[in-house]
């Protein structure tokens, strides 16, 4: 039924292959599940320039520990997006997720430019109105 040349590549690599089917499977149920609940957990306000946050502002070990943790979080997230833009899931809202982790120079300009890709926006905030929270502001 498979012509010769997938046969061939399934027999070789079958182990390999079910680790991507599963790998597909779990992105996608980890989106399905953790990128929503992100999205509406942020305050409407997370966008907004007039926000500053400030957490655990006068002990830096707890800071630091927070922030590598945060980080590397964002870090898995966003590779996480990458993966489902060819694998099932939720792609760009996976990345946005794990860029509102991560601390880099130049991410807000990355993530307003995301953030204001009509269809994203539009997603994001129907989820969040959809969860009885307001829509971001900017």
């Amino acid at each position: 039924m498979l012509p010769d040349v997938l046969l061939d590549l399934w027999t070789r690599h079958e182990n390999l292959l079910w680790a991507f089917a599963l790998t597909s499977i779990a992105t996608l149920v980890i989106s399905a599940l953790l990128v929503p609940y992100l999205i509406v957990i942020l305050p409407a306000d997370f966008y907004a320039e007039s926000n500053s946050r400030h957490v655990f502002g006068g002990k830096p070990l707890l800071r630091a520990v927070f922030l590598l943790v945060k980080n590397a979080l964002g870090a898995l997230l966003f590779v996480a997006g990458l993966l489902m833009v060819f694998l099932p899931g939720q792609g760009l809202l996976t990345m946005i997720a794990g860029l509102a982790l991560l601390n880099f120079p130049g991410k807000r300009k990355l993530e307003m430019r995301f953030l204001h890709l009509p269809r994203v926006l539009s997603s994001i905030n129907w989820l969040r109105v959809k969860a009885g929270r307001e829509p971001l502001s900017f």
